[in-house]
């Protein structure tokens, strides 16, 4: 039986994939966040989920909940499955990595840390921004490492790292990832946010209505976002 595999000249929207089956985040994947964070650098990933009712195009508004003024930023790079796997070896895991592309983790701070776990803050409605660009794997290094990956609030400059920094990098995730979940055409890791989230900043600083935040990186474009209030 042939497995599916992802034909990328099909997806040309604002949101690259519609409706993924699972979107799978990577926490306290940069030791400089790490640090930053009261956490411990982990040894295994720190895997979350993010639903398909959080996710927002370019240029549509990432809303800031009325329950809450902790809205966070988190600049981050995607890897989208294009060949459905499980129990991946680590050499070949990039054979199932269709392309990559870019995420705003939103993160209402003071619900992430109600819990031991972090769902209900990385899952607010209209706080995931994705997209707008999906580039093609062989379009990159391997892995897609060795890219600049910047944030800028209002044009200022607020994480700044490379994607070769991560802990575990893209090949190490599918791989671990997969030993306990079916990997499916169009699913979403999400690969984890470098140092200079602005709950780690002093005083900190979170998004409000009328800001633009950005998330670059090199080579495969620009993801840009209004903030607003959630109408009463």
């Amino acid at each position: 039986m042939r497995s599916a595999v992802l034909d990328p000249s099909a997806f040309r929207v604002s949101v690259p994939f519609h409706r993924p089956s699972k979107i799978i985040c990577v926490g306290l994947n940069y030791a400089d966040h790490t640090k930053e964070s009261p956490y411990d650098q982990p040894d295994y990933p720190t895997l979350f989920p993010r639903f398909t009712s959080s996710l927002i195009a370019d240029g549509e508004a990432i809303v800031r909940p009325n329950c809450s003024v902790q809205l966070d930023f988190e600049g981050e790079m995607v890897a989208v499955i294009g060949k459905k796997g499980r129990h991946i070896p680590k050499d070949q895991a990039l054979n199932h990595v269709a392309g990559y592309s870019l995420f705003n983790d939103g993160s209402v701070r003071d619900y992430q840390f109600k819990s031991p776990q972090w769902t209900v803050g990385k899952n607010f409605d209209a706080t995931g921004a994705f997209g707008p660009e999906f580039v093609t794997a062989d379009e990159l290094p391997p892995g897609a490492k060795g890219l600049q990956l910047t944030t800028r609030l209002n044009g200022k400059v607020m994480q700044k790292a490379n994607t070769s920094d991560m802990l575990f990098d893209v090949a190490s995730l599918v791989s671990i990832i997969s030993e306990a979940i079916t990997l499916e055409v169009g699913d979403l890791i999400v690969t984890g946010t470098p140092a200079g989230i602005g709950y780690a900043r002093d005083p900190k600083v979170f998004m409000k209505a009328g800001d633009v935040c950005e998330v670059e990186i090199e080579g495969i474009g620009v993801l840009r976002n209004p903030i607003v209030d959630e109408e009463c």
